[in-house]
């Protein structure tokens, strides 16, 4: 299976793109490519209650449609605005999404 990667700016893609190819000739070690995506990649940050339930205010969807979005339970979404559970993996990866372009950007 192929992940979308997401970079800071197109030049940081094309130098991720490059190590990746250094990496395959066998030029550059794992640990090397690994310092490559931490700096080219978007960083994800964990993101308060609050700054959920604004950016689904934001958005203007409700708990259940922001739910659908992300393909996670009206519950979970209320769960997170209430601080019981914290995004994590690709939740927090889709939520950082949405902050940056908005809802459609992951319809």
């Amino acid at each position: 299976m192929t992940t979308t990667k997401q970079y800071r700016s197109r030049v940081m893609a094309a130098i991720h793109a490059t190590a990746e190819d250094l990496h395959a000739a066998g030029v550059m070690d794992r640990r090397t490519l690994r310092q490559f995506d931490a700096a080219c990649l978007t960083p994800i940050t964990p993101l308060s209650p609050a700054e959920i339930r604004a950016l689904r205010d934001r958005e203007g969807a409700s708990q259940a449609v922001f739910a659908r979005y992300l393909n996670v339970t009206p519950g979970l979404v209320s769960q997170w605005e209430r601080g019981e559970k914290h995004p994590a993996g690709a939740s927090l990866k889709l939520l950082s999404l949405v902050a940056r372009k908005g809802l459609d950007a992951v319809a």
